[in-house]
């Protein structure tokens, strides 16, 4: 008889979310265990830099204790905004006076401060989840590629866009939303790429079209984190060979979408060091819920996946992580009820949270592109959120 060890909280996946929920609930001396597909922490790079909403991300990170630790990993500098068309004419050029509510961080160091303030052994890492089932009572067993087969009393899919866990609640899948980015980088760039160290500034840059343009931020090792963007149809991306050491095909192809476009700002693809990679974006649809299903629940994109146009997805995980973590710890020995709470409050935050994504990518690549995002900072008319 195969004997099926027992978790009594069990977290798949070991993002932003994910390890929120755990902290939280180690801070309210709950047990967690944690498993993610990837071989290590450092398996893969973690992404560029994001902006901590103080009304979300810093909300989750007081509620782990963990504010005051957050405070040196931001990035001086980083909210600054450049807003530019096309032609490389600069529209806005905010700088960053250092008194804003969204501070820049890198993603991979608020990764570690997460993973570093959870017991050891809470994250077990090349744990690749295969299915997952329902066996009475609010209890389910998840099954992993090595076919070990585990036991918990609540499974929390905190797993991402394409989640295992996420088909025990809701049949929803991800959507294609017209636009694909193309994520490209810029190493060492005031020494090696100094005209468009010069182009993009300090913090965040934006020049937009009709249909497409470029989005980029400075990371604090001096190197450009680019994301090209344009609508395109879904396959388009599985036309070109990215995996090509030789990028000079898959540099072409993208900067096919720019023809026209000011040579400063088609610099950023044709001089990019090192692979391009191919982002389409998904989205859950707008509005996304699920009936209360005993002993489960959603975190983050498993939840609510949306585009990155309204700056919300990492935020919206970690919140969505503290505020369960903190219904569980209000309700002691009745998990239902802080699953109940939690999802309460979840469900119209990221129908609001995707609604405003959905806006923002409309109006980044509307006709008269770069208006909509000008109206936005002003407040004004086409506001996203």
């Amino acid at each position: 008889m195969t004997t099926v060890t027992h978790h009594p909280v069990l977290i798949v996946g070991a993002g932003l979310g994910g390890l929120t929920l755990a902290r939280v609930l180690h801070v309210h001396g709950i047990e967690a265990a944690v498993f993610d597909l990837d071989a290590s922490p450092a398996a893969r790079a973690q992404g560029g830099m994001l902006d901590i909403h103080e009304e979300s991300g810093q909300a989750a990170l007081a509620a782990a204790g963990l504010l005051e630790e957050f405070r040196p990993l931001v990035h001086l500098g980083g909210q600054a905004v450049r807003v530019l068309d096309r032609h490389a004419v600069v529209h806005l050029d905010e700088e960053d006076e250092g008194d804003g509510d969204r501070p820049e961080v890198e993603r991979g160091h608020l990764r570690d401060l997460l993973l570093d303030s959870l017991p050891a052994g809470t994250v077990r890492w090349g744990a690749k989840v295969t299915g997952a089932r329902a066996v009475g009572g609010g209890r389910h067993e998840v099954t992993f590629a090595d076919g070990t087969v585990l036991s918990t009393d609540l499974l929390v899919g905190a797993d991402g866009a394409w989640s295992r866990i996420r088909p025990l609640v809701s049949d929803a899948l991800p959507r294609y939303t017209g636009v694909s980015f193309v994520e490209v980088e810029l190493r060492d760039a005031d020494r090696r790429h100094p005209e468009s160290a010069a182009l993009l500034g300090g913090g965040m840059f934006f020049a937009l079209g009709e249909d497409r343009g470029f989005l980029a931020h400075r990371e604090p090792d001096g190197s450009l984190h680019v994301y090209t963007a344009f609508r395109a149809a879904e396959d388009w991306l599985s036309g070109v060979d990215f995996t090509d050491p030789d990028t000079r095909v898959a540099k072409a192809a993208v900067l096919e979408h720019f023809t026209g476009w000011d040579e400063r700002l088609r610099a950023l693809v044709a001089d990019a060091d090192g692979p391009l990679v191919a982002r389409p974006v998904h989205a859950l649809p707008v509005g996304h819920s699920w009936e209360r299903t005993p002993g489960v629940t959603l975190l983050g994109d498993a939840a609510h996946v949306m585009s990155p146009f309204a700056g919300e997805g990492a935020n919206m995980a970690m919140l969505d992580g503290a505020e369960l973590g903190l219904a569980l710890a209000a309700h002691p020995g009745d998990t239902e009820a802080g699953l109940a709470a939690y999802e309460k409050a979840l469900l119209p935050r990221a129908t609001a949270a995707a609604a405003a994504s959905a806006e923002g990518l409309a109006l980044c690549f509307r006709q008269d592109a770069p208006q909509g995002l000008l109206d936005m900072f002003a407040g004004g008319p086409g506001q996203a959120g």
